[in-house]
Formats: C-alpha cells, structure tokens, sequence
C-alpha cells in the first residue's frame, strides 16, 4: 500500500478508534490530558510503523498497546524520580492497571468509558466553546487545525481553548463517570446540545464564504450515533439524531450550482437523500415510543418529519407544524423558536398572523443583532404586498449576517424588492 493510503487509512483508523482509547487510558490514569498524549503518542508510533508493517488486523488493540507500553515507561521514569510515598503508591496501582492485557477487548468496559468521556467532556464547569472544541478533538479524532477551520478560529485559539479546558477538569476534579440519575437530564441536556451546536454550524455556517460545512454534519451525526448506542433508552438522544438526519437529508439540495443558499421552497427535493430521511424517521418513531412527553429535540425532529414527508412547501402539514412549534415555544420559551412559529403561522394563517408574531418579538433583547428577525419579518412584508418596507428589512438583516453567501442571498431578495 502507497505511503499516502497508508496515511489516509491511519486518518480513518483514528477516527474510529481515538475516542475509544482515549476514554479506556483515562479510566485508567484518571487525568485525560495524559490519556490524550498517550493516544497522540501511539498514533505518532502507527504513522511511523504502518506505511512499513502495514496495518495490523486489529489496529485499535494495537494503538492501546503502544499507548500503554509508552504510559508504563513514562509512570517508570516519574516513579524513579519522585519517591514521594503517596505518589509511589498512586502510580504503581496505574501501572498494575496499564499491564493488564487486552483492555479494548472488554467491549462493555470500553463503551461505559467512551460514554465516562462524553460527559467529561460536556461537563458544565467548562464553556460552551471549550466544550465543543474538546467533544470534537476526544471523541471526534478531529486536530486542532480541523477543528480551527470548522469555527473559522485560528490554531491558536482552538489549541488555547482545549488546553485550558484540560486545565480545568483537571482542577475542578471533574470524575470520570456517567452522573447519577438525580443529575442525569440536565447533564445530558448539556451534552446534546454540543452535538446539535457542532451540527448546526456544519447545516447553516455562522460566517464565512461558505453556506454549509457537510463534514461538520457528519461529524455530529456520528457522535448522535455513538450516543444513541450507549444511551439506548433516552428518547431525547433518539430524538436528537433523528432531527440530525432529518436536516442532514436535505444538505445536498440546500446549495445551487456556484454554492449560493438555496430556501426551502426552491429545493429540489428529489436531491434529498432518502436513506437519512428514512433513518430519520425510523429515529423518531423511537424517541416517542420512549417519550412519556416529547422533548426539545424530538419536537423539532416532528417539525422536520413533517417537511420531510410532504410533497412540498405548500404541500407540508402548515397547521401541526404549528402546533407542534405551540409545543416547543411552551417547552422552551425561546424566543428564537417563537420566530421559526412566525413562519409556520404565515403559512398556515397567512402573513398578517405571522407579522403580528413577529412584531411581538420586536423589542426581544436575546434577538438584537440577530439577522433572521428581519429577514422573516422582509419575507413576510414581501408576501403582504409591502415592497418598500420588505427591502429594508432584507438590508437591515444583510447588514447583521456574517455568512457571505447568506447575505448575497439577503441583498438579492432586497433587490428583488424594488420597483
């Protein structure tokens, strides 16, 4: 195999693997920037072995070998140099654990651990952004410039981020563990919405020249699935990744030809991929057979179901997808989902239904700057016949929007607007 396969195939075998052994070494040193040079040493030893060797049959058993012989040496040299009694101890009792043989083969050990990772991870004593930035580099096998060019972040910034996020788990003893029930929505709360804030980027990027990032999607889509695995009686995990493939669906057909934004109504739905759709629906089914009240996340998975199934725009269910977002408004109480009913109000009501509700979000202060309030309100007023009053609205929401494709989008409909 060509040196650059080779390369190529290490990528996707750390793709697969890195969150695996990474969760494995961290139950077992209980520090996860020590696990996570660990790993980064083992994939250092297969890039320089594997283009030779070739890969071996089970190169995740492999990878932890390499990653626990280096992790004995290290323990080796600081027990030499420290004789510090306590940590003597500490240390040898991690030693007796890193040479136990086949730690990856204990497959219900290692998913428990990769699920300890997940809400190490996602823990609330970090921030939002340091808790995306260490998700995607732990679980995802992403690298720090992968994940600077997701965010449109430099290298330096993302490696700050995961660097201090370290810091802080460390000093914080944040445990490795799956949290107790008492605890266990809210700290799952937490965790889904990283994995939605990852997958939305990639489904409608925040700046930038692009209008989306599909490798973002797919990122987010296989940590759903890995959490769908472990998690197999939580309806809102379900819920979540069948909204995730419910969007995801319709990414190929959201871009034209030059990649400019393509609406909803100007999609051509036959460019859905239909095996998301399907999955999507299949997810769905599962979360309310689970739900004993729909969540965030499987309401809005409904709202997609409900697009997904019609023939078109005007085709849709209008009225429950209002209702369904009725639901979601009570649930929430976000005023960003008071906007998205808005749309679904003017289209089951008409438009005058739908700026009055949007009217009513005027003054919202969680709203200011945000460049879809008057985007919806410039459709809406377009719809009324109310062309003037349209194209200063679409002006005023180009001037907010960071994306450079969505705002030639925005100019253009303010155009369109003129006598």
């Amino acid at each position: 195999m060509a040196a650059t396969a080779t390369h190529r195939a290490i990528d996707a075998v750390w793709r697969i693997e890195s969150a695996r052994l990474i969760a494995g070494l961290t139950r077992i040193v209980r520090d996860v920037a020590v696990a996570e040079d660990l790993a980064q040493d083992a994939l250092v030893a297969a890039l320089e072995q594997w283009p030779g060797s070739g890969i071996p049959d089970n190169p995740g058993a492999w990878l932890m070998a390499i990653a626990k012989r280096r992790g004995i040496d290290e323990l080796r040299r600081r027990v030499t140099l420290e004789r510090k009694q306590e940590l003597l101890g500490r240390d040898l009792q991690t030693l007796q654990q890193l040479d136990q043989p086949d730690v990856l083969a204990q497959v219900d050990e290692v998913q428990d651990d990769v699920l300890r990772l997940v809400f190490m991870t996602c823990h609330p004593v970090l921030a939002r952004e340091a808790r995306v930035a260490l998700t995607l580099r732990l679980l995802g096998g992403l690298s720090t410039p992968e994940i600077a060019r997701a965010f449109l972040v430099s290298e330096g910034t993302v490696a700050q981020r995961i660097v201090r996020a370290k810091r802080t788990l460390a000093q914080a003893r944040v445990p490795f563990e799956v949290p107790g029930r008492d605890e266990l929505a809210e700290r799952l709360s937490a965790v889904l919405e990283v994995v939605y804030l990852i997958f939305n980027e990639g489904y409608a990027a925040t700046a930038g020249e692009h209008w989306t990032r599909p490798a973002l999607c797919a990122d987010a889509l296989r940590l759903g699935r890995i959490l769908a695995a472990l998690m197999p009686r939580e309806p809102e995990v379900h819920g979540l990744l069948a909204l995730m493939e419910l969007q995801a669906s319709r990414l190929r057909a959201r871009v034209g030809p030059h990649g400019e934004p393509l609406r909803l109504a100007d999609q051509d739905r036959a460019r859905w991929d239909q095996l998301l759709v399907q999955r999507g629906l299949a997810g769905l089914r599962r979360a309310e057979e689970l739900s004993h009240g729909l969540g965030p996340y499987t309401l809005q998975a409904a709202i997609a179901a409900c697009h997904a199934r019609a023939p078109s725009v005007d085709g849709a269910d209008w009225p429950r997808i209002v209702a369904l977002y009725d639901g979601l408004a009570a649930l929430t109480g976000s005023p960003v989902v008071e906007l998205n009913r808005a749309v679904a109000v003017t289209m089951a009501f008409g438009p005058e239904a739908g700026l009055e509700v949007v009217d009513a979000l005027a003054d919202e202060p969680a709203l200011r700057g945000y460049h879809l309030l008057p985007s919806v309100r410039g459709d809406i007023l377009a719809r009324l016949g109310r062309p003037a009053e349209a194209r200063e609205a679409f002006v005023l929401a180009a001037d907010l929007c960071a994306n450079d494709r969505e705002r030639e989008l925005l100019l253009a409909r303010a155009v369109a607007c003129e006598p």
